[in-house]
């Protein structure tokens, strides 16, 4: 598919980050765009920002949890009224983060809640568009994983069990489709993304999916919550925050969603443009950002040392994913 002029692509997630840039370059090229989020105003931005771009193209905006098959076949039902039954392009890229581990009780909800929008997102996905995929004379799935799903970790001191595990979910799936669809639909093709650290909101949007307050609104059982887990995280952290009041520690968590997304390597522009070429030259495996491809050799080099100290320190004398490592999940 080297070009998506006269297309139509299904986004989800497109309300912010790469789903919103992929929704503004597709749209740019011609491509009509359908796009779902749980957070409808930041849809609403993303469609006036894509009419800016080409007031031409139709773009439509469904409310979607991507967790839930009932709501996903219903989103499919309505792009399908809108746009037919023919879909050219389909993006899962939604996705969240949380519950980091699977010992503490505390964390199953949010440990299932992340791990349904990350891997049944996608599932749910493929399974609602499959067949307006293969009705389309050529098409493309492309589904979002992550440095995650071939290494499970964000440091020693974090666990991180929910996203990975949805994330090399998400990876093995789409591997295993490559074959499916070369003997059961050639036509249809399949690509699976893993971006190193992008600058997205995931930092900021995955606690209001979540359910949890605003950084600068959090209670102080909130406080009390993550001041223990941060001086439990070891290393110069659990040293600072000893020294820290409330109101100093919610700013700091507010401080680091917005580095997260603003002090990234790879913008979320960036990870869209490289995807689409990538969609385009019809390679299965994207990686996403510089850091990406040093952390695959990393681990296809040396796996066994993978969840080692000698590996992490190595990671952080090359600036890679600095700030994930060793950091506490909001």
């Amino acid at each position: 598919m080297d070009s998506f002029e006269g297309k139509i692509a299904v986004v989800t997630g497109g309300g912010t980050g790469m789903g919103r840039e992929l929704c503004l370059q597709l749209v740019k090229e011609g491509c009509n765009v359908a796009t779902c989020d749980v957070l409808m105003e930041n849809l609403e931005e993303t469609k006036s920002l894509c009419q800016e771009v080409n007031p031409d193209i139709l773009v439509t905006l469904h409310q979607c949890d991507v967790s839930s098959e009932e709501a996903m076949n219903h989103f499919r039902d309505e792009v399908i009224a809108t746009h037919g039954d023919k879909i050219n392009l389909l993006f899962n890229n939604a996705g969240i983060g949380g519950g980091g581990s699977f010992l503490n009780p505390e964390d199953r909800a949010d440990w299932e809640r992340t791990f349904n929008v990350c891997w049944y997102g996608v599932y749910y996905g493929c399974r609602a568009f499959i067949e307006s995929l293969v009705n389309a004379d050529e098409s493309h799935i492309v589904n979002t994983s992550s440095v995650n799903g071939f290494w499970a970790s964000i440091g020693l001191n974090t666990p991180h069990t929910a996203y990975c595990s949805a994330k090399f979910a998400v990876k093995g799936f789409s591997e295993a489709l490559v074959t499916d669809l070369r003997m059961n639909a050639a036509h249809v093709g399949v690509s699976v993304v893993m971006p190193g650290h992008i600058g997205t909101s995931i930092a900021i949007n995955s606690g209001k999916v979540l359910g949890r307050p605003a950084a600068l609104d959090m209670s102080e059982e909130d406080i009390k919550d993550i001041r223990e887990r941060m001086m439990n995280s070891g290393g110069e952290m659990s040293e600072v925050v000893m020294n820290l009041s409330d109101d100093q520690i919610r700013e700091f968590m507010h401080q680091r969603g917005i580095a997260f997304r603003d002090n990234a390597p790879t913008s979320a522009g960036e990870a869209a443009t490289i995807i689409l070429a990538g969609v385009k030259t019809g390679r299965w495996r994207i990686l996403v950002g510089e850091d990406a491809h040093r952390l695959d050799e990393r681990v296809r080099t040396n796996p066994e040392s993978a969840y080692e100290a000698s590996f992490i320190e190595a990671m952080q004398e090359g600036g890679d994913l600095v700030a994930l490592i060793g950091t506490t999940e909001q």
